[in-house]
Order: C-alpha cells, then sequence, then structure tokens
C-alpha cells in the first residue's frame, strides 16, 4: 500500500455494514403478495434500528421478470410491480432522514429482450448498426450455435435471432436467461448508454451502485470456444473467454471518475466472482471501492477453509490495498442456518458467523432475514420460478420467501402491510412455522439473534469510534488445537470461534461480546464466536 493510500481519510463505506433489501420479499405495502416501495418505506425504521449504515436494493425498474429484475427493460425507471419513481424519492428521502445510505443495483453485462434497444436491433436485421449494441453473430449453419459457450442457467449461451427467419441466421449472446441479452461493450455507444444511467441515479440522490457480474462484460475478441466443453462451473469461472478480460478494468476507471465528480463520492460495489487476488485488481485505487469476496461467502463450516480463505484475502489486500468486502449470505445462495448443517446445529452456527462477520475487518453486508436467523426454505416445486431451476440448475427461490414479521399467519405473517381482506398469498408460499421466526417474537426475546445481531452492530460502531477498529486492520488467520478459528483484527482485537465438537479455553483477554453463553468456567462451547479486547 502507498504512502497516499495509507494516509487517506477513511470514507463511511470503509466501516459499513449494508443491509441487503430484496425488494420483493421484504414489505408488501399495497396487498397484492408482492414486496414494494411503499412497504419498504413503512419498514424504513426497523432497518434503522437494526444499527446498520444503509442498505442496497435489488432491481426495481421496469423489467418483464424473467429473472426477478434481473432483467431490465429500463435502466431509468420504476417497475409498477413495485410502485412509481416518485416513491422511490420520498422513499430515498426518507431513508436519508433516517441516517441510512442508498445503494441501488445496476446490471451492466445484459438487459432484458424487451428492451427498446435490443427491440430495435431485432427489427433492424443482420449487419445493421442497431445489432452492433449486442452481440449477433450468424452461426455456421442449421442448428449449430457460433461457439460452445454455456449459459450460467444451463445449456448453451446463444439463441436464434428469428427462428422463422430464412435470411435472418443471427444468434445472439445470452449469458444467462434467452430474455438477458448481452451488451456488446466493445462497442463505445454502450459505455456511453450506461454514463448516462449512473448520472441518472446519483443525480436522484443514490449513495452508491452495486454492480452485477461486474467482471463480465468483455468477452475474448473473436468470441473463441471456451476450453471447457461442459456446464458452466462457478458462475463464470470456467468460461475464460467471458470473464475477467483486461478492458473492463477501464470501465470502472471512467465509473470511478464519474462517481467523483459527486460530492459525498459514490461508491461502486462489484460483483466480481473471481479468485481472491483476481478480484481485488478491481478494487484497485482508481476502480470501484469494493468487491464481494466471494471465496468467504460460500465458505462452509470447515475452520481449516475459513483460515486459508481470510489469509488468502489478507494476502490481496496488502497488495491491492483495499480491505475485503464480506457477507456469508444474499439472495443467490442458500441460507447459513442450512449451509452450515440445519437444525439448531446450523442455527447455532449462523448466529455465530454472524457475530464473527461484524468483529472481521473490513465493511460487512447482511442479507434480508439474517439478523432473524432464517433457514432455507424448501420451496415446492410447483411454486418456484427460478430461471436458474427451470433451466436444470439450482433453486435460489429458498432464500427468498416473504420475511415473517407476526407470529400469526395473518396478512402472510405481516409481510402485507394492506388488511386482510386484500392480502393476496406471497409471491413465494412461506412454510408452515414460519411465524416463530418473526420480528415481533424475536423483538421480546433477549436472547433472539435479532438482538444478538442489535448488539454486535452497536458495540461495532462503539469500536469504530473509540479507535479499536480502523481501516488499516488486516486480520491474520490461524486454526488453534480443538478447531478453534483465530483472526487477529489488530493488536487490541481478535475473533475467536469454535469450529470443533468440545469447548476450548478462549484466547487470553476481555471477553466483550459471544453469540451464545459460555461455559461456567469460561470456555466456548461448540459453535459459539467470542470478540476478545487484548491489552
Amino acid at each position: 500500500m502507498s504512502e497516499e493510500t495509507a494516509l487517506a481519510p477513511a470514507d463511511w463505506w470503509e466501516s459499513a455494514v449494508i443491509y441487503q433489501v430484496y425488494p420483493r420479499s421484504f414489505a408488501d405495502g399495497d396487498g397484492d403478495g408482492v414486496g414494494d416501495l411503499a412497504g419498504l418505506t413503512a419498514r424504513l425504521p426497523y432497518i434503522a434500528e437494526l444499527g446498520v449504515d444503509g442498505i442496497w436494493m435489488t432491481p426495481f425498474q421496469p423489467s418483464p421478470q424473467v429473472d426477478q429484475g434481473y432483467d431490465v427493460s429500463d435502466y431509468c425507471g420504476v417497475d409498477p410491480l413495485f410502485g412509481t419513481l416518485e416513491q422511490f424519492e420520498s422513499l430515498l428521502e426518507q431513508a436519508h432522514a433516517l441516517g441510512l445510505k442508498v445503494l441501488l443495483d445496476v446490471v451492466p453485462n445484459h438487459c432484458s429482450s424487451e428492451h427498446p434497444l435490443f427491440q430495435a436491433a431485432l427489427a433492424a436485421g443482420p449487419g445493421s448498426p442497431e445489432r452492433e449494441l449486442f452481440h449477433f453473430v450468424p452461426g455456421p449453419g442449421g442448428d449449430t450455435p457460433p461457439n460452445n459457450w454455456q449459459s450460467v442457467f444451463g445449456g448453451r449461451a446463444w439463441s436464434r435471432a428469428n427462428p422463422s427467419s430464412e435470411t435472418d441466421l443471427d444468434w445472439y449472446l445470452h449469458l444467462f436467461s434467452a430474455g438477458q441479452p448481452d451488451w456488446n461493450w466493445r462497442n463505445p455507444a454502450v459505455g456511453d448508454y450506461f454514463d448516462g444511467v449512473l448520472r441518472f441515479w446519483f443525480d436522484k440522490g443514490v449513495d452508491g451502485l452495486r454492480i452485477d457480474v461486474a467482471h463480465a462484460l468483455f468477452k475474448a475478441e473473436g468470441l473463441p470456444d471456451s476450453p471447457s466443453e461442459g456446464g458452466v462451473v462457478d458462475g463464470l469461472r470456467s468460461n475464460p473467454q467471458v470473464s475477467d478480460q483486461e478492458e473492463v478494468h477501464d470501465v470502472y476507471r471512467r465509473w470511478r471518475t464519474l462517481a467523483e465528480k459527486y460530492e459525498p463520492h459514490r461508491l461502486l460495489v462489484g460483483e466480481v466472482n473471481l479468485e481472491p487476488a483476481r478480484a481485488a485488481r478491481y478494487t484497485r485505487s482508481d476502480e470501484m471501492q469494493q468487491a464481494f469476496a466471494f471465496a468467504f461467502v460460500k465458505l462452509g463450516w470447515d475452520p481449516e477453509a475459513w483460515a486459508a480463505v481470510g489469509n488468502e484475502l489478507e494476502a490481496a489486500r496488502l497488495l491491492h490495498g483495499a480491505t475485503p468486502t464480506r457477507a456469508l449470505e444474499n439472495h443467490d445462495i442458500v441460507r447459513a442456518a442450512t449451509r452450515f448443517g440445519g437444525g439448531s446445529v446450523g442455527a447455532a452456527r449462523a448466529r455465530a458467523a454472524l457475530v464473527a462477520l461484524l468483529g472481521l475487518p473490513g465493511p460487512a453486508y447482511l442479507y434480508q432475514g439474517q439478523e432473524l436467523g432464517l433457514p432455507e426454505v424448501d420451496v415446492p416445486v410447483e411454486a418456484r420460478v427460478d430461471p436458474m431451476w427451470a433451466r436444470g440448475g439450482v433453486c435460489r427461490d429458498g432464500a427468498r420467501v416473504p420475511l415473517p414479521w407476526t407470529e400469526d399467519a395473518g396478512r402472510n405473517h405481516g409481510f402485507s402491510l394492506a388488511g386482510p381482506a386484500v392480502a393476496s398469498e406471497p409471491w413465494l408460499p412461506q412454510p408452515a412455522g414460519w411465524g416463530a421466526h418473526a420480528v415481533e417474537l424475536q423483538e421480546q426475546d433477549p436472547a433472539s439473534a435479532l438482538n444478538l445481531t442489535k448488539a454486535a452492530l452497536e458495540l461495532r460502531r462503539t469500536l469504530w469510534r473509540d479507535e479499536v477498529f480502523t481501516a488499516a486492520d488486516g486480520g491474520t488467520w490461524r486454526v488453534e488445537p480443538g478447531n478453534l478459528l483465530v483472526c487477529e483484527r489488530n493488536e487490541q482485537f481478535l475473533v475467536a470461534v469454535a469450529m470443533g465438537d468440545e469447548p476450548v479455553q478462549l484466547p487470553a483477554g476481555r471477553l466483550l461480546l459471544s453469540a451464545a453463553p459460555l461455559t461456567e468456567d469460561g470456555w466456548l462451547q461448540p459453535n459459539n464466536a467470542a470478540w476478545i479486547l487484548r491489552g
């Protein structure tokens, strides 16, 4: 890290905890069974009372909802399913009044097949300038696509532009569903278009953007075959022709320059699903300020894996200067309580992991319902809507079930704020017993996951204020006897997580917080985590 970087004043995002809101499933203001802006606005005080610094909202822009909003047909509007632009402006104003920053999703790799520019490209025909905004390529003949690329959602990544035409032999590229054509970022007009998108939302006053599939905008020149003949493995990593092309960094340098024309500067957060050393390159001093640590978010309950990933992320930080951006849940992965074993064991581990997460260096992201310890839901097959599931992949619906606000099942466990006479069934069914996790119950239980989250966030804020936590903190990881995972954040503070089967003695120091009570002799029970202050 350069002296200039080390001495730079800390920005708000270096210590921030951001709460991810999946609007469809957070709160339903009008009773139609789908969460919306009105519902989220009404529930903003709940988020503020948690003690987080802001929210990240997944897409609410106009969309056919093929991929629940990640197929955008208008980047500068609000889908009527969620409300109006005026309602968003009101939400933004109220969030800021509560001290909450607001981050939005931008989806620059692909749009909806119903986007006006793609529709114009279809109508214009082969060889037209309109088609140069996307990847339209003639196939070698018959039903053979231009190359062997596979979609993340399963099957080939190409569809015919006009299957019934004898003269239009073009195929178009879609790394996700056929309803999500990829932009051609080698056309300068695409970059100009997205400059306008960023300015629109920054001018509205949003505090930053989370950038979807940030590493995949550019495809290799000539669109050569992938060396991997099978299906896509781990996002897009198995196909080097569509991932981590060097030209993509110029996009984020351009966006960083644009973001810093605003006061205060706007935040850019990348969904960069790459190995730590590669992902960290996206957070160099003139690119994005943050990129999610995907090696961390995918961890199981394994101390050696946690330590290895922690040390790898620290090595990347020392090389490129940006502290890892950590999360353990999001809308695309199995919830921690289930991923870590399920049942009472999984629930205990999820609590411990959340405490550990909030004590680690750098910014952290929580996913809605994580503070309640929600498990993954096995959504009935007939109710599943995830396009990845429909094309033979995993189903992500289980982490997207609408939140339980009340114990009673009326108004969909309080998810619908409209009266019971108008509350429709939620867009994904809530399982039997969902009310046992309800916000109203957990608020009354001092030992609940919700109150543990609040306590950890309050203490975290205090430690930043008292400079026990600093933006320069790194993290040295090790595994001690008994499978005790230890991360030394700095000389004053460490996190300890008991990942074995027996109680373990804590490192020396003063206990500040634990996810569950210690044993009578002060040892850490299995599946528990603690914060220790030394000196």
